[in-house]
């Protein structure tokens, strides 16, 4: 398929979750026991994000110069300006893959300039979207209680990628200050991510039991917990196997990584038994499915970096089995999004689909908004997805400028707590 100009002009950051998504499948399968014929497939799969990477920022970079409206509309809207927080992830997995992966295919001297150049870009930028975003979302943006969603953790959980990433590139610094600077870096980013994930998750667990589970395009988002936790153990761990000499940075990878680890299969269970709940209710295919993927990644890599210093076979195991579903989910979605590009439908207009319902329209309207819920059009919630904010799954759930095209403004009451009080 060719992207003609109008399809690019829906082409939202929320696509570098495809390039995370491949590249934790690379990345992941570095950290597990060595398979005769792995070391081959793995690198394929690094060679395929990394080529995913450079034609997205390529696309995006168009995107940003043809329909700059359209870019600065995605930063005003509340629902798809936390995925910018993926460009950084996208930047740091594909860097942290051509150290691990890569190495082998392009020289080990190559493989660290191209790492270096990619941990940077992303560090720098995953540093603007954990203050940025969330400026905007205290300025600019129009949020209620009922909003709260998985997808906050985006902006704030590149600096703890960056800190994971961070020591395999330190192996590679000159002894001295330089090193030493680079890993007491990571662990500011480690505690920096840490602090605004734990600011974030009480608020997404209260929307969860006050409002009931999220609509089912938009229950994958649920994944995207395991995120910081599986990400933050493995930081623990490679933070850890740097320590400088008479640093016993192991004590606290397991002592901090055990927990969060435990805390992330229930957090998986949970989410797991939620998607399958949205499946049987006819849980469409939409963008967020890539949510099942990445955050998987994480707590593979976390599980397989606490085997190590612990020696604990059980990890592994756990770590071989978490990859094989991680594998399985990659290659349903990766699919399921080639088939959706190739048919024209994931970069679809916003108006493509069923008119969407006039601006103030409330509950009762007769066509709902795609993302609104279980009733949404199944074709909307497939071919909105890179479109206005509207339009990308996962998005919806939060009230964005009426200026996007194909997105109604939320009506105003819907947005007002009136006091118990005032009604009477």
């Amino acid at each position: 398929m060719r992207i003609s100009s109008r399809n690019l002009r829906y082409l939202g950051p929320n696509w570098y979750a495809v390039v995370m998504g491949t590249a934790i499948v690379a990345n992941a399968g570095a950290a597990l026991p060595s398979v005769p014929g792995s070391r081959i497939a793995y690198e394929a799969v690094w060679a395929l994000s990394a080529v995913a990477l450079v034609v997205l920022l390529a696309a995006r970079a168009a995107h940003w110069a043809r329909h700059r409206d359209q870019a600065r509309a995605h930063l005003l809207d509340p629902a798809v300006a936390p995925f910018y927080g993926c460009v950084s992830m996208a930047l740091l997995a594909v860097g942290g893959g051509t150290l691990s992966v890569g190495a082998d295919v392009i020289g080990v001297r190559a493989a660290v300039a191209v790492d270096a150049v990619l941990w940077t870009a992303g560090t720098v930028i995953g540093l603007a979207a954990a203050a940025g975003i969330p400026y905007l979302m205290i300025t600019r943006h129009r949020i209620g209680a009922q909003d709260a969603s998985p997808v906050w953790l985006l902006p704030v959980v590149p600096p703890m990628v960056a800190a994971a990433l961070g020591p395999a590139l330190a192996a590679h610094v000159p002894a001295g200050q330089g090193r030493l600077a680079l890993l007491l870096g990571c662990y500011a980013l480690f505690g920096l991510s840490l602090m605004a994930v734990l600011l974030i998750l009480p608020a997404v667990f209260l929307r969860l039991v006050r409002h009931g589970a999220p609509a089912p395009a938009l229950t994958p988002t649920l994944f995207l917990v395991l995120g910081p936790l599986g990400q933050s153990v493995t930081a623990a761990a490679h933070l850890a196997e740097a320590a400088p000499a008479g640093v016993h940075g192991g004590y606290f990878a397991v002592a901090y990584g055990v927990p969060v680890l435990g805390f992330a299969l229930l957090w998986l269970a949970l989410a797991g038994a939620l998607a399958v709940r949205a499946l049987r209710r006819g849980m469409p295919f939409a963008m967020t499915w890539w949510g099942f993927t990445f955050p998987l990644g994480t707590c593979v890599t976390g599980a397989a970096g606490l085997a190590r210093p612990t020696g604990l076979h059980a990890l592994t195991w756990l770590a071989v089995g978490l990859y094989a579903v991680l594998v399985g989910a990659w290659s349903v979605v990766a699919v399921r999004t080639a088939l959706g590009v190739a048919r024209g439908t994931l970069l679809a207009p916003p108006n493509a689909g069923p008119a969407a319902p006039p601006v103030g329209a409330g509950a009762a309207s007769a066509a709902p908004t795609p993302g609104a819920g279980a009733a949404a059009p199944p074709a909307v919630a497939r071919g909105a997805l890179a479109a206005a904010p509207a339009s990308v799954p996962g998005l919806a759930a939060a009230p964005a400028p009426s200026s996007v095209p194909g997105l109604a403004a939320a009506p105003a009451p819907a947005r007002v707590s009136v006091p118990s009080a005032a009604r009477r």
